[in-house]
């Protein structure tokens, strides 16, 4: 039985469009997971972080849902629970 991430690593083979959606889901999974993880170690529900920054609690949970575009505000709540936020252009 394949394991799966043999069967991801196979995909992302032959097809190179799979394998940039799953790098931009894992990169934004690990963008929520850092938030979420700030927020428990410092029991904070997301409407108290949301407070904190100056966004709306619906904001805070759209981007722990993985909803976001907007990079300057994205970038202000990483800042606010220590991160940075580092973008990277790469050829196709």
């Amino acid at each position: 039985m394949r394991k799966v991430d043999d069967y991801i690593k196979e995909k992302m083979k032959k097809n190179p469009e799979f394998a940039t959606r799953y790098n931009l889901i894992m990169e934004k999974a690990a963008v929520v997971k850092e938030i979420i993880k700030y927020r428990i170690r410092h029991n904070l529900s997301q409407a108290q972080l949301a407070k904190e920054i100056g966004v709306t609690q619906q904001y805070i949970s759209k981007i722990e849902e993985g909803e976001f575009s907007n990079l300057d505000t994205i970038e202000n709540v990483l800042r606010h629970i220590g991160y940075r936020l580092k973008l990277e252009v790469v050829p196709v």
